[in-house]
């Protein structure tokens, strides 16, 4: 990140700033939320000298005008960092904040987990900020679990045809979920022993059909119950009431508004 910002230098601090500049500094929030990333940020000034007397932990709860970061060292190497440390710490707390707000509106009932609708690179740091935020981080990467999705049983066959493949030649220390998308194949999932069934793009009254007619078969209790897509703060609570396990947003990740931080010179 420093080097795509870097370039060949920063042209403009070297033209109008002396060498050896020691200033104080300080990084401020104009926004309400809660706070993710500081410590990243830390280690980021600090692997070039910055010295951090202060700052605020992962987690806390933040207002506008609240101090999140006071800074010592070189005037170069501050506005050197200024703006990818602000990039990410901004966009890692809108991450987090957006988790926290969601898991406060379940108050417990469910799992709130995020995606890999990261954005490129960075995906790790959109995974911490989930976790500060109180959500779960679903899958880090592709060798994390099985999850079987519409574009695998496009190949394959049926949802039950991947499944009953995958069980077959996977190692029993990876879980298997896999994506469905009708009444029977949630059934036939369930009943072979999925480890998470996911109900993609589900309308409640459906999900609900699901759950009954697994209650009614007695094997509700085989699986997980996910559910993904179209899935927002208006009608969130509307699949909770229903007793799935998990609820995955997207949109966590990749729509969350980055909050808005300064950093000062003094």
């Amino acid at each position: 990140m420093l080097e795509e910002d870097e370039g060949f230098g920063d042209i403009t601090s070297n033209s109008v700033i002396d060498d050896n500049k020691f200033v104080d500094a300080y990084i401020i929030s104009k926004d309400e939320g809660v706070l993710a990333g500081i410590n990243v940020i830390k280690e980021l000034f600090e692997s070039r000298n910055v010295n951090v007397p202060f700052h605020l932990a992962d987690g806390n709860k933040i207002s506008d005008g609240d101090l999140l970061m006071s800074l010592k060292g070189d005037a170069k190497d501050i506005l050197l960092l200024e703006r990818t440390a602000l990039n990410l710490l901004m966009r890692m707390s809108g991450v987090a904040s957006a988790t926290n707000h969601h898991v406060n509106l379940v108050e417990g009932k469910v799992i709130i987990a995020g995606t890999r609708k990261t954005s490129p690179a960075i995906g790790k740091f959109d995974k911490l900020a989930l976790q500060i935020g109180g959500g779960d981080t679903h899958r880090f990467s592709l060798d994390d679990m099985i999850l079987i999705k519409d574009n695998h049983i496009a190949i394959v066959g049926t949802p039950l045809d991947a499944l009953l493949k995958a069980q077959k030649n996977v190692s029993f220390s990876k879980k298997i979920e896999i994506e469905v998308e009708t009444l029977e194949d949630a059934i036939d999932c369930v009943n072979a022993g999925a480890d998470i069934v996911m109900l993609d793009n589900m309308e409640p009254s459906e999900v609900k059909e699901v759950l009954d007619n697994l209650e009614k078969l007695d094997i509700r209790n085989n699986s997980l119950i996910e559910v993904s897509g179209g899935i927002n703060e208006g009608n969130i609570l509307d699949y909770v009431d229903l007793g799935v396990d998990i609820i995955s947003l997207g949109a966590l990740t990749h729509s969350s508004r980055s909050l808005n931080f300064s950093l000062r010179i003094e």
